[in-house]
């Protein structure tokens, strides 16, 4: 090692002798005695625990009650439940079987062309892909978009929608002809 090391290092060995000497034992004697005189001095209080309350057995009486548990009560329950709420816009088509074309956003679907036919137009829009026929009654889209007409270049729609104080209101959509560029 080089002088120059050494001296470089001298003070460095002085300083960590210094702090290990003032981890004596002297320091830690007082140190635990100032932890026993607070300990002694300092007992935690518990609160007393309340006294528990007797137990009162009650029986269950039915009382001509439906059982709550029955699969048949409880559907029958919400019928009744149903029947006494204020009828809204939506009542209906919420009670119907939902067609697959509701599965889809209006967004994602292209009407692709419009075909005259004896009973009436007929629409071919393509979801996903695929064409599909569509004619005046259906419904299209996730908002009960039940299709009112079927003209030549556009399908005209009804939509019932919350508005931002909840209430369902009825709107009018289309959904237009899409030409290609060529």
């Amino acid at each position: 090692m080089r002088l120059g090391e050494f001296f470089f290092l001298l003070p460095q060995l002085a300083l960590c002798a210094a702090v290990l000497t003032a981890c004596g034992n002297s320091s830690e004697q007082d140190l635990r005695a100032f932890m026993e005189t607070e300990r002694a001095t300092q007992r935690p209080v518990p609160k007393p625990l309340p006294a528990p309350k007797p137990f009162e057995a009650v029986t269950y009486d039915e009382g001509g009650q439906r059982d709550p548990f029955n699969r048949i009560s409880f559907a029958q329950s919400l019928l009744v439940l149903a029947r006494s709420a204020k009828p809204t816009l939506a009542t209906p088509e919420l009670a119907r079987t939902k067609e697959p074309l509701e599965e889809f956003a209006l967004d994602t679907m292209t009407l692709v062309g419009v075909l005259s036919k004896s009973d009436g137009a007929v629409a071919l829009v393509r979801v996903d892909g695929k064409l599909h026929q569509v004619r005046a009654g259906n419904y299209l889209g996730q908002h009960f978009g039940k299709v009112t007409k079927v003209e030549e270049n556009q399908i005209t729609l009804r939509e019932i929608v919350q508005d931002e104080l909840g209430d369902w209101v009825a709107r009018r959509t289309t959904l237009k002809l899409q030409e290609k560029s060529k």
